[in-house]
């Protein structure tokens, strides 16, 4: 049985034709039915994904990312290289290059968020659940860090260039242009303080391979089976970094807040996983938990200005609902560790004409 394909909008009719001729001639190939497409998912760039079903019942991804706009080739040597490492990533059925198409294996459409039940009360089933998901998480991303990034592994550096790039995001589109604060010398002073502090701690740390984006909306669940492997998706922009920053996306995501003891229990579950694997990290726990708490922080100055363009530059109002989230993550951190409390009370300032406040105490180490 086929699914009823709802309209999909196309701004360029040109594209719109060339797409379905490319479809038409995979048709045969892959048993496309091609009257069943429909939209899939958009992301935070200009891909758009589709999902078509086959004659035999099941269903592919297509892929429609414009080379004006998005470059598929680190997409594809990164799922090769992630695949080598057994990392459930989409297989490539086909991909045309200078069209910017691509045919992909279908890795459901469930996300991990869509499974998840945050309000779930302690030890009850729900809870189980989410705590297996959890652990499926952590189990596909140590596989993703096993993979060996020395030698010839096409990937760019998480260096100081990166993170300052990152970084300066936060002022640029969350402070000045989101929340009207001014750059003055004072303000400039603060920043370029933190910043250098947060960076001189993320790039102490051990490197590995990183997704750089592995949260909730970026790993495919079976709703069915909570202890099922996930599927990974949107890893074009993995990097070598720090050995933290995967876990931090994972338990401090933007799209769902866990608890701190429940991130907490999470974390050693993965650091015990870590060690066993032969991962680099710390032989401490407490140390590796402030190493996540540094990584974290530079991380969620970067989403607040990364969700703050995405609404203004981009026409996505709805990632400005994250934002509350987001601040708490960054406020928290910022308010525990030695030089970050200006940045702590420029974060205040920051949200104190939008309602106000509301600062928690949590553990540190």
């Amino acid at each position: 049985m086929t699914s009823a394909a709802a309209p999909i909008t196309w701004t360029d009719p040109a594209r719109q034709q060339a797409f379905a001729a490319w479809l038409d001639t995979h048709r045969t190939a892959h048993g496309l039915l091609p009257e069943t497409v429909r939209a899939a998912s958009a992301d935070a760039s200009f891909r758009r994904y589709f999902r078509i079903d086959t004659q035999d019942g099941g269903s592919l991804i297509v892929m429609d990312a414009p080379p004006s706009h998005e470059d598929c080739r680190p997409f594809v040597a990164i799922d090769r290289l992630l695949a080598s490492g057994d990392v459930g990533v989409p297989r490539i059925l086909a991909w045309d290059e200078p069209q910017g198409f691509m045919l992909l294996s279908d890795l459901g459409a469930h996300t991990l968020l869509s499974t998840l039940q945050p309000e779930a009360a302690p030890h009850s089933p729900e809870d189980a659940a989410n705590r297996a998901r959890y652990a499926a998480a952590l189990d596909e991303l140590v596989r993703l860090q096993a993979i060996p990034v020395a030698g010839a592994t096409p990937l760019p550096p998480c260096d100081d260039a990166l993170l300052q790039r990152e970084l300066d995001l936060f002022p640029d589109w969350y402070l000045t242009k989101l929340r009207g604060q001014p750059l003055d010398d004072a303000t400039r002073q603060t920043l370029d303080k933190a910043f250098a502090l947060i960076k001189a701690q993320v790039l102490a740390q051990p490197v590995v391979l990183v997704h750089r984006d592995y949260h909730s909306r970026n790993l495919m669940a079976d709703p069915a089976n909570p202890a099922a492997r996930l599927g990974v998706i949107d890893f074009q922009d993995a990097v070598v970094g720090p050995v933290t920053y995967d876990l931090v996306s994972l338990l401090r995501d933007a799209y769902v807040m866990w608890d701190e003891e429940v991130q907490i229990d999470h974390a050693v579950r993965y650091w015990e996983r870590a060690r066993r694997a032969g991962l680099p990290v710390a032989d401490d726990f407490g140390e590796f938990w402030r190493d996540f708490e540094w990584m974290g922080l530079q991380r969620h100055l970067k989403v607040l200005g990364i969700f703050a363009r995405l609404s203004l530059r981009d026409g996505k109002p709805q990632y400005l609902g994250d934002i509350p989230r987001v601040w708490t993550y960054a406020h928290r951190v910022a308010s525990r560790y030695q030089g970050l409390g200006p940045l702590a009370r420029l974060l205040e300032q920051a949200e104190a004409a939008h309602g106000g406040i509301q600062t928690q105490v949590g553990y540190t180490f």
